[in-house]
């Protein structure tokens, strides 16, 4: 089960990784204008909507394993909690208890995408730089 969410969980990390250089690679084939702006649009608003399913499915998931492993989130005190958790999922269930206590799960990818969010501006930038460089390799080349 933990290895099915793990790969859920790779799958958009990496969406959220390769999504710019996709959405710019897909702008450099289309002849438009302004697409700075477009790209910033675009990529904003999918790399919110990848940010936002991660973070809820991380937070979704961990509940689940939780009650894969036996906790009770109804009980009234700790012995009530971990009744049913078997011992040798103790440490595990412990530690994912702490990581769903806390902030909730949208106030975390808000927190995280302000981080985020120069990442979709350097993806740009070097693409930027590497379409001039190549296009200069190619005119001195047919010179």
């Amino acid at each position: 089960m933990e290895t099915i969410f793990d790969i859920i969980s790779l799958t958009l990390l990496t969406a959220l990784f390769i999504s710019p250089f996709f959405i710019i690679w897909w702008l450099n084939r289309l002849a438009i204008r302004y697409k700075f702006i477009i790209y910033l649009t675009i990529g904003v608003l999918t790399t919110a909507i990848i940010f936002l399913t991660f973070g809820w499915w991380v937070d979704i998931s961990d509940q689940m394993l939780l009650e894969h492993y036996g906790y009770d989130f109804d009980a009234m005190n700790y012995t009530e909690r971990f009744g049913k958790v078997s011992p040798e999922n103790m440490e595990r269930v412990k530690n994912l208890e702490m990581s769903i206590m806390g902030i909730g799960w949208p106030l975390k990818v808000i927190l995280t995408y302000i981080f985020y969010f120069p990442y979709i501006l350097i993806v740009y930038l070097l693409t930027y730089f590497f379409n001039k460089i190549r296009l200069r390799k190619q005119t001195k080349t047919n010179k």
